[in-house]
């Protein structure tokens, strides 16, 4: 093989890689942007759509937290699983509370230890938050059709599949 061709397809074959790479990069770049954005807007959205049950995002938070544990759970279970401070629980939990849709109740093996249990308020809330939730995602959906959605879904289960193990709410 002669030197001169070697050397000369190098440069092209590298700056065909980096001309690449930059290409992915920005591809990435738009696409981490564009989630950002849709997400600012699903949340104003979810707004918009609990501002009439009375209930804040973080308060549903709460409620789908407690709804989906398997027994009530602790106060300090809670801050963990919301990824917050103990006292901002317990400001949540006092506001939920106070409109009757959770109730601290002992826990039997430990008189020092308060579970949260939703009340039967709280459960047909959780269920209208369910579809203000499913109101302000077809507000963001409604331009895409069936198979369109059907494509995000999968798209975004894959990602979602590669990401590692968390706590859902």
């Amino acid at each position: 093989m002669d030197p001169r061709t070697t050397t000369a397809t190098e440069p092209v074959t590298d700056a065909a890689a980096d001309s690449a790479a930059e290409s992915a990069a920005e591809t990435t770049g738009r696409l981490a942007d564009q989630l950002l954005q849709l997400t600012k807007r699903l949340h104003r959205a979810q707004r918009r759509h609990l501002e009439p049950l009375g209930i804040t995002p973080a308060q549903s938070r709460l409620l789908r937290t407690v709804a989906h544990s398997e027994e009530p759970p602790r106060m300090a279970d809670l801050a963990q699983r919301l990824d917050v401070v103990p006292r901002a629980v317990t400001t949540l939990v006092d506001a939920l509370e106070a409109h009757d849709l959770v109730r601290r109740i002992p826990d039997p093996a430990s008189r020092r230890v308060i579970r949260i249990e939703l009340t039967e308020a709280g459960g047909a809330t959780l269920h209208r938050l369910r579809l203000a939730r499913r109101a302000a995602a077809e507000d963001l959906l409604a331009p895409l059709d069936t198979p369109q959605r059907e494509a995000l879904t999968a798209l975004l289960a894959a990602l979602d599949a590669a990401a590692p193990p968390r706590q859902r709410c």
